[in-house]
């Protein structure tokens, strides 16, 4: 029990460090094809089916942005790994931003991203630079769709899964590939129920504790219907300070069907001890 309350100790530590940063301190249709028209006349069907697509594609690489606003101040979180749809694991490098005289630089810390737990490296504040701070996902108030810094990859496909309305808004053309942009807003108790597994605990618990479940998004799919580029706006109380913050979480995916070989720490490379607030 003390190890389990140490690891949530640490997974909050983590949170006041970014939210006191935040408080101190975004289906083409190709030459001449025509849009398939499942995906214009039903865009809200077509979204809720994202997630299953993605593990269909097995990897791709990610990059991950996440802004947040606070007391008229913005700063940006970013992130770069790779991310295995069908064993749910990933691997990002995140880096933080600068202290707000900008004269501190953070080491970038490795998170490791797995069904109901992340795990981070050079987490700081006390933590052994060979060792591995834990934390319970299903313990996070936002269900780690915030906390790590980064949007785990396919959580943030299966929050279409509770998409209430949507709209296709037309084709454009993302890192050289021609995609279709839908906008709409999704409901994460509804998301919670159309996902299974540690999707559904962590969909759960976002919508428990964010200032409302329903989450703005714009998503770009090719023409596989594959996630090339998405973009949540989340809202949640600061426990820190009045008011809310603002919170949005960009994804983009490419390169698919890599190879990842995602591995997770033994048990003895993972920190049991005591995690300063910082």
């Amino acid at each position: 029990m003390a190890e389990r309350q140490e690891r949530q100790a640490g997974g909050s530590a983590f949170v006041a460090a970014v939210l006191m940063a935040c408080a101190c301190a975004s289906g083409c249709a190709g030459s001449g094809a025509a849009l398939d028209d499942s995906r214009a006349s039903d865009p809200a069907g077509t979204l809720r089916r994202a997630a299953d697509t993605l593990v269909d594609a097995g990897s791709s690489k990610a990059r991950t942005s996440m802004e947040m606003a606070t007391g008229g101040t913005r700063v940006t979180i970013r992130g770069e790994g790779v991310y295995d749809y069908r064993g749910r694991l990933g691997r990002l490098k995140v880096m933080l931003p600068q202290d707000p005289a900008g004269t501190s630089e953070h080491r970038p810390i490795t998170e490791l991203l797995s069904p109901g737990a992340l795990f981070m490296k050079n987490r700081g504040a006390g933590v052994p630079a060979d060792k591995w701070v834990r934390v319970d996902t299903a313990t996070l108030s936002d269900g780690n769709l915030v906390t790590g810094g980064a949007t785990d990859p396919l959580v943030a496909a299966e929050v279409l899964r509770g998409t209430r309305t949507a709209t296709y808004v037309g084709t454009t053309e993302l890192a050289g590939t021609e995609v279709r942009h839908y906008r709409g807003t999704a409901d994460l108790a509804a998301a919670a129920k159309g996902a299974g597994g540690a999707g559904r605990s962590v969909l759960a618990a976002a919508a428990k504790g964010f200032a409302t479940a329903a989450v703005p998004f714009d998503v770009y799919l090719d023409d596989q219907g594959r996630i090339r580029k998405i973009r949540h706006r989340f809202s949640f109380v600061n426990g820190q300070r009045q008011g809310t913050v603002a919170v949005a979480s960009t994804t983009l995916l490419f390169d698919f069907g890599i190879a990842t070989d995602v591995r997770l720490p033994a048990a003895r490379d993972i920190y049991a001890g005591k995690i300063a607030d910082r």
